[in-house]
C-alpha cells in the first residue's frame, strides 16, 4: 500500500496542493481537513497515526522530540519534515518520489528530513 500524507498545520498548503495537482491519486490530508488545527504536537502525531498517515511538516524543533516520545507508546506511520527553504517544486518532487517507490510500512516510525 503506498504511503497516505497528513498535512501538518504548520506546512504551507500549497505544498498539499501542488502535490495533488501534478499527482491526483496521492492522498494527502490538508491540516483543516484533517482536524489538526490548534492540536499540540502529540495530539497531532497520535491523529496522524490514528488516520495511518505519514506527518508533513516544517517543526524541525520540536517534532522530532514528540515523535521519539510518541514511538516510545505506539507506532506512527512516520514524519518527513520539509525545510522552509527548500523550494516548493522540489518538496513535491520528493513527496511524490515517496509515493511512488516506497511502501507506507517503509515509513512506520521513521523520521526522515528532505530532500532524500
Amino acid at each position: 500500500m503506498r504511503p497516505r500524507f497528513q498535512a501538518d498545520a504548520d506546512l504551507n498548503e500549497i505544498i498539499v496542493l501542488a502535490t495533488v495537482r501534478q499527482e491526483p491519486a496521492v492522498d494527502f490530508q490538508t491540516a483543516t481537513s484533517g482536524g489538526l488545527r490548534g492540536l499540540p504536537d502529540p495530539q497531532v502525531l497520535a491523529r496522524a497515526a490514528s488516520l495511518g498517515r505519514v506527518l508533513v511538516t516544517h517543526d524541525f524543533k520540536t517534532m522530532p522530540r514528540h515523535l521519539a516520545d510518541f514511538v516510545a507508546a505506539a507506532p506512527s506511520p512516520g514524519v518527513l519534515l520539509v525545510p522552509q527553504y527548500l523550494p516548493i517544486a522540489t518538496a513535491v518532487e520528493q513527496i511524490l518520489l515517496i509515493w511512488a517507490a516506497s511502501e507506507a510500512s517503509e515509513w512506520t516510525n521513521r523520521l526522515v528530513a528532505l530532500p532524500l
